[in-house]
């Protein structure tokens, strides 16, 4: 004699089209890392191809497993998702116990980049985009840039931009329609108390770490915004999962 298990359980097509395009839209939005630049020398292209080879891999998994209702991937994908979740708690729980150490690693990273300034066009873009934006100059202020052997005061130099600092560093002149590219040449030479009528002379460090405080309700709900997309992927990867074996068991006899 066979006993047979009937169930009316069915995967739900909300919860599996919502997950589709759940990836489509967040892992899209987050695709575009375009300004990612070195860190001690590791090289803009890898760090994009390996955050693109994340990003792929868990968007194949979250797509392909809501699709095709393979429960396989879409646990690798909830668990990928937990994980990066906790990862992100942990750096920024992390950044707030030890700031001091954050602010080193940040100024080593920013002199590491401006001593690499003109060996990358995209680390140079970077840097500019920075400077012009936050109207900074150097990580603690135009000094910083005697790294850079290109921009340095020694005697040694023969660069024509010696004791110059970058047109991102000038302060700008609202009369001028075309970038001057040369506007910082030679404005070190010149006595510290006149640096500010050509270049901003604060640095960026100090800038950001000024914007932080000010913009701290802004940057809260920036990370509480991503923790909840990231929550609701989980809550529709954990209820498709449950509706997929429900529907499997109500096979089983």
């Amino acid at each position: 004699m066979h006993y047979y298990r009937y169930s009316n359980a069915k995967v739900s097509c909300w919860y599996k089209y919502l997950l589709f395009s759940y990836n489509i839209i967040f892992w899209g939005v987050l695709s575009d890392l375009t300004k990612v630049t070195r860190l001690h020398g590791i090289d803009p292209v890898v760090l994009v191809l390996m955050v693109g080879v994340v990003m792929f891999t868990l968007g194949f998994a979250g797509c392909v497993g809501a699709l095709r209702e393979n429960i396989c991937l879409l646990k690798f994908f909830c668990g990928a998702i937990v994980l990066i979740f906790f990862l992100e708690l942990a750096v920024a729980v992390l950044a707030f116990l030890f700031q001091d150490w954050v602010r080193d690693r940040f100024r080593e990273f920013f002199e590491s980049n401006i001593r690499s300034y003109r060996d990358d066009i995209d680390l140079q873009n970077l840097i500019d985009s920075l400077q012009k934006a936050n109207q900074c100059c150097g990580a603690f202020g135009p000094e910083d840039w005697d790294l850079n052997v290109y921009f340095n005061c020694s005697g040694a130099s023969y660069s024509r931009e010696k004791c110059g600092v970058p047109f991102s560093c000038c302060v700008p002149d609202p009369a001028q329609k075309v970038v001057n590219t040369q506007c910082g040449y030679d404005v070190r030479i010149q006595l510290k108390n006149k640096w500010d009528e050509s270049i901003f002379t604060k640095g960026c460090i100090q800038v950001l770490e000024g914007w932080l405080p000010r913009n701290i309700y802004i940057v809260a709900g920036v990370f509480i915004a991503i923790s909840l997309l990231q929550i609701f992927g989980i809550f529709l990867a954990r209820t498709l999962i449950s509706d997929i074996e429900a529907v499997k068991a109500g096979h089983h006899f």
